[in-house]
């Protein structure tokens, strides 16, 4: 949750502070995350993920760091968009965090997201943060079905389930033990429930 500034942050002295860094193959600026998160306090473990352009669904470092992650430790990132890639992603991966009892920082938009405050302004944000990805999620079901009525029209819609990637599963998995119900997350992703089911399934 949103509540202080980073250099504010009060934790316990056994807890850890991790550090998540990512780049892709054009964007190559590894060392100026790795000098911001260290200039911002020490760094007891650092996480990274290097993507290709083929791979930018799978991030091994950011679910290693999650799973790493213990009650108190903070996650220092040097920027949100170092973290998720959209709304749902990001309220996703910080719902992971704080319900581990963790937190996370963001150095460049100086935000602080930490479980077990009963703070006004956390609340507020997160809220708003919720909003947003919920007008995402909308967007992009909007998006889908003006897709699927041009490829009828066209006559090029196969009907074919769409697949999903593991990065997606995992996002649908996270959206259901959020309260999510199956029925939502499947046409979130453009996919009947069976589909789904079968995904939850394999993985």
């Amino acid at each position: 949750m949103f509540g202080t500034s980073f250099n504010e942050q009060i934790t316990n002295p056994r807890s850890q502070r991790v550090s998540y860094l990512r780049v892709s193959s054009t964007d190559q600026n590894l060392a100026r995350q790795r000098e911001a998160v260290n200039h911002s306090g020490h760094i007891d473990r650092e996480f990274t993920d290097e993507l290709s352009g083929g791979a930018k669904s799978h991030r091994p470092g950011l679910e290693d760091c999650i799973n790493y992650l213990r009650e108190d430790d903070v996650l220092v990132v040097a920027s949100i968009d170092r973290l998720a890639r959209s709304l749902v992603d990001l309220r996703v991966i910080i719902d992971r965090i704080t319900d581990k009892g963790a937190s996370v920082i963001f150095l460049k938009e100086n935000l602080n997201f930490a479980a077990g405050r009963d703070d006004p302004r956390a609340n507020l944000m997160l809220g708003i943060l919720g909003s947003f990805a919920e007008f995402e999620r909308s967007i992009i079901r909007e998006r889908q079905a003006e897709g699927i009525a041009l490829a009828k029209k066209a006559g090029k819609y196969s009907g074919r389930p769409k697949a999903l990637n593991m990065e997606q599963i995992q996002e649908a998995k996270d959206m259901i033990s959020q309260g999510e119900t199956k029925s939502s997350v499947a046409k979130h992703f453009g996919i009947n429930r069976s589909t789904l089911y079968d995904y939850l399934k394999k993985s």
